[in-house]
C-alpha cells in the first residue's frame, strides 16, 4: 500500500471552485475520489487510469469536476467548479498499486487518504 495525503478542502460559497490535491508515498496504478456526505453512503465521484487517458465521473459533477494526475510528482487532483450545497462532503483519494484500468467501487482500490472536509455554503 502507499500513503495518501489530501489537501485543498475548505468552506467555501455555491458557485465557487476548490482544487483537492492527493500526494501519494509511491508510484500507484488507478486512482480516484469518493466522497461521504452526512448520513450517505460513500460514493465515486470521479476515477482515472494510470496512464491518465481514460476517465469517469458520476453524473451528479460531470462537467463541474475534472480529475487528472502527474505520475512524475505522484498527484491526482480534482478540480470542482461551480460548487452546490450538495458537494458537502469529505472527499477521500483512493489509489491501487496493481489495477491500471478505471476503478469503479471501493472494492478496486487498496489504499486510502485520510479524507479532507469541503462545505459549500448556500
Amino acid at each position: 500500500q502507499v500513503q495518501l495525503v489530501e489537501s485543498g478542502g475548505g468552506l467555501v460559497q455555491a458557485g465557487a471552485g476548490l482544487r483537492l490535491s492527493c500526494a501519494a508515498s509511491g508510484r500507484t496504478g488507478r486512482m480516484g475520489w469518493f466522497r461521504r456526505a452526512p448520513g450517505k453512503e460513500r460514493e465515486l465521484v470521479a476515477a482515472i487510469t494510470w496512464s491518465g487517458g481514460s476517465t469517469y465521473y458520476a453524473d451528479s459533477v460531470k462537467g463541474r469536476f475534472t480529475i487528472s494526475r502527474d505520475n512524475v510528482k505522484n498527484m491526482v487532483y480534482l478540480q470542482m467548479n461551480s460548487l452546490k450545497p450538495e458537494d458537502t462532503a469529505v472527499y477521500y483519494c483512493a489509489s491501487d498499486r496493481r489495477g491500471i484500468d478505471l476503478g469503479r467501487t471501493v472494492r478496486d482500490y487498496d489504499s486510502w487518504g485520510q479524507g479532507t472536509q469541503v462545505i459549500v455554503s448556500s
